[in-house]
């Protein structure tokens, strides 16, 4: 039989699986369904017009970034938050350049420069109201993706040009 494990890793948590040597003929089916069932702690759901979109596991601790090229000048650009307690939470975000007046804030966060250029702000701690990201999806050359668990989910390739909705529930 396997079983998932989470193992925190600072403020980040990550999903392992075990295998037990015992495992029979079953331990395929034992995986598979302890996996379907959702991390405890919470559920990031993308929510389109049309209904559910992804339903992405991020237990408590546990993370996940927004990526996208700038509309503009096309430099990277990212968003990382963190399941805290059950709360939406903005932790850092990524940034190519200080161009248009972006950069340091005083009393949200600290900017600190990235290996291969750009920079961070780390430690900004801001609160998502409702737990709830409402984002307009980018076309190609915009290229909107979360970033979670090892895996990437790809918002223009299912939502280009419409509203949706990202939110954190227990």
């Amino acid at each position: 039989m396997r079983s998932a494990t989470t193992r925190k890793r600072g403020r980040r948590s990550r999903t392992i699986c075990v295998r037990d040597a015992r495992a029979g003929r079953g331990g395929a089916a034992a995986l598979l369904a302890v996996l379907a069932l959702p991390a405890a702690g919470g559920t990031l759901s993308v929510e389109g017009p049309d209904g559910p979109i992804y339903e992405i596991a991020v237990p408590r601790g546990g993370g996940w970034c927004l990526e996208w090229a700038h509309s503009v000048t096309g430099g990277a650009v990212a968003d990382c938050f963190v399941n805290a307690d059950g709360r939406m939470v903005l932790d850092r975000s990524y940034l190519h350049d200080y161009a248009a007046g972006l950069g340091e804030v005083p009393g949200r966060g600290h900017v600190v420069a990235a290996p291969g250029g750009g920079y961070w702000i780390e430690g900004i701690d801001e609160p998502v109201p409702g737990d709830a990201l409402p984002l307009r999806v980018g076309g190609p050359r915009v290229g909107h993706r979360i970033e979670a668990g090892g895996q990437t989910y790809d918002l223009t390739a299912r939502a280009a040009g419409a509203r949706v909705i990202l939110r954190l529930t227990e």
